[in-house]
């Protein structure tokens, strides 16, 4: 599996309409879908929240629990609706997750996880991994954000057990927030600024666990950045700022991987490597919002992934304005996004 650069699960973001959006900038990376609750897919048809297309691949699904053999039912049925990976989440600090007992919260109990993605691997023949942060906190105040900043010899030996543990169970990768998690004290916005991120924990677990891929997450933005932390690691993930600024996406893909937008005599035509990627993702998601149309979705829900596309440029603000508005207008169809295009021009 193809791990050099991935986007990560974001809950409310990286639905199925967000991933064929965000695909048309690179055939390679990987992309995973939001957080979806094992439970979940216990309950009557599960075949809505496992739908994907095709071209999304490759894709993979991640599951939220902490009952295996509850994770290995829902890792089979993620297998047989075709996905290319099944990912555990135990890096997830909102209330949700720690209020479900499970998320950040699975990594205080690595013997939990262990069963859990033991039987997830006993269930399926695609790859396992786990996502999850380089340690937890549980409390409150000034006490535990400092606690936040620190990573001392105990907690590096507690990583490295969980690690350890997983890839005996199965585990094919890990992917590594390099940020603790203060459970019950930060927001989970909060927890995805407030601790300082350390890389250095995460190469060093590389260092520890050579034959084990290790992919890290958080913070990473520009494509200088991901080069450099692509040395010595497996793969980089990206979050908020694939959906913030997807056109990074289109360059992180000719940097890793010689991939051009167009064919040569297109890019002869004198339009920057921006201004070509743009134009296929438009034309791409013409398509697609026409078809997603007939079998009656809502424009709202097709675009809305979309405002980033502009990011940067001059003409941002309004093509977010008239894509947001005229998604909304009555009858409104694929046209909309023509419409947005040339009032950023």
């Amino acid at each position: 599996m193809e791990r050099k650069i991935s986007v990560a699960p974001m809950m409310g973001r990286t639905d199925r309409h967000c991933r064929y959006f965000l695909r048309g900038f690179s055939a390679r990376m990987l992309l995973y879908t939001e957080m979806i609750a094992a439970a979940d897919l216990m309950q009557g048809d599960c075949a809505p929240l496992l739908e994907f297309d095709p071209e999304e691949h490759p894709v993979a699904l991640q599951l939220g629990g902490c009952d295996p053999q509850e994770l290995a039912a829902a890792a089979r049925l993620g297998e047989q609706a075709g996905y290319d990976e099944i990912n555990l989440n135990c890096g997830c600090p909102s209330d949700r997750a720690t209020g479900g007992v499970f998320g950040a919260y699975l990594m205080q109990r690595p013997e939990t996880v262990t069963a859990c993605v033991a039987a997830m691997r006993a269930a399926v023949r695609v790859p396992v991994t786990v996502k999850m942060r380089i340690g937890v906190i549980e409390g409150r105040g000034r006490a535990a954000i400092e606690a936040s900043h620190r990573f001392d010899e105990a907690e590096q030996a507690a990583l490295h057990r969980l690690v350890g543990l997983v890839r005996d169970a199965g585990c094919d990768a890990v992917i590594v927030h390099a940020r603790k998690a203060v459970l019950g004290g930060l927001s989970a916005q909060d927890n995805r600024e407030i601790p300082p991120l350390q890389y250095e924990v995460v190469s060093h677990l590389k260092r520890a666990f050579p034959d084990l891929q290790v992919v890290v997450n958080g913070g990473l933005r520009e494509p200088g950045a991901v080069l450099r932390a692509l040395d010595g690691l497996d793969g980089i993930m990206l979050g908020r700022e694939a959906y913030h600024r997807p056109m990074v996406l289109a360059r992180l893909d000719a940097l890793v991987f010689g991939a051009q937008p167009t064919p040569a005599n297109a890019r002869a035509s004198g339009q920057t490597f921006d201004a070509i990627a743009r134009e296929r993702a438009i034309a791409r998601m013409q398509r697609y919002t026409e078809r997603q149309l007939a079998r009656g979705e809502k424009l709202t829900a097709v675009v809305r992934h979309m405002q980033g596309l502009y990011a940067g440029e001059p003409g941002a603000n309004e093509f977010r304005r008239v894509l947001s508005e005229g998604a909304r207008r009555p009858g409104a169809g694929a046209e909309v996004l023509a419409e947005a295009v040339a009032s950023a021009a």
